[in-house]
């Protein structure tokens, strides 16, 4: 992880459907309990970015991200998996769609976020669960998604690739990348 700019982290399944519920107050007062700094939220779908406390940037992101989950659950009393990105993984990231010449229609644009790297043989298994008018590309630890006919219509599930995984639609990942590398 660098040791400069704010880093980002996805929280998975916050504030969906209706469960898992969390403030996005309480959720800045966890980073800062924690001695993060520059915390802020966007949405209320779990997307914080964050200057790590100056200890922590030594630390590798997986220590971070399980301090976090463990400060998370211990405040809200369930758990969830964070997945963080470095400033310039997020610049990198928001840079690199392959299916970017869709983006007058960019609410079909998705990346999701793997916390670690898949399984072998699980990413070949999701082209069997893919309709016609979606397209992926697994780049590392992201994979590029275009729901031709949205997200919300898609039998597509990253959940049986060995790792946990949380999706942002591309205005939220352009947006959490600028506010990565906001100075």
């Amino acid at each position: 992880m660098s040791s400069s700019g704010r880093h980002v982290a996805l929280l998975r399944a916050v504030n969906v459907g209706g469960r898992n519920l969390v403030s996005m107050a309480a959720l800045r007062a966890v980073f800062e309990a924690l001695g993060h700094s520059e915390v802020q939220t966007h949405l209320q779908s779990g997307n914080a970015v964050f200057a790590p406390e100056p200890h922590a940037r030594l630390g590798s992101p997986a220590a971070i991200a399980a301090d976090l989950e463990r400060a998370f659950e211990e405040r809200f009393g369930f758990a969830t998996a964070i997945v963080l990105r470095a400033p310039e993984e997020m610049t990198r990231i928001a840079s690199a769609h392959p299916f970017a010449a869709n983006e007058a229609e960019a609410a079909k644009l998705h990346v999701v976020f793997l916390k670690g790297d898949p399984e072998p043989g699980a990413v070949a298994a999701l082209d069997g669960r893919r309709s016609a008018s979606e397209e992926f590309e697994v780049r590392g630890r992201e994979i590029y998604v275009w729901y031709g006919d949205g997200a919300g219509r898609s039998k597509l599930t990253f959940d049986r690739l060995g790792t946990p995984a949380t999706a942002r639609n591309w205005n939220t990942v352009t947006r959490l990348a600028a506010l990565a590398t906001a100075s």
